[in-house]
């Protein structure tokens, strides 16, 4: 079973807690169980952190390019800012 990343983040500014890694075996967790686990996320009160859970292979190149992402809080929509190379 091919499992996608989790991006756990602040629904209040959108920012990213915790991007679980992509999994090509194995089970798939539910919220409460990674608020468990991750001590990332088992700091922060449950309700104030939203998820998103992409499939497996999801914006890998994205991922993989990206300085960092966060989440458009109107839209839920994620956000890469990506390096400026300059010539």
């Amino acid at each position: 079973m091919q499992i996608g990343r989790k991006i756990y983040y602040e629904i209040s500014t959108g920012d990213v807690v915790l991007i679980t890694p992509e999994k090509f075996s194995g089970i798939q967790t539910i919220k409460e169980q990674d608020f468990a686990m991750y001590e990332a996320l088992s700091c922060r009160v449950p309700e104030s952190v939203g998820v998103i859970q992409l499939e497996y292979g999801q914006y890998s190149s994205d991922f993989q390019t990206c300085n960092s992402v966060r989440v458009d809080v109107g839209t839920g929509n994620l956000l890469f800012n990506y390096p400026v190379f300059e010539q």
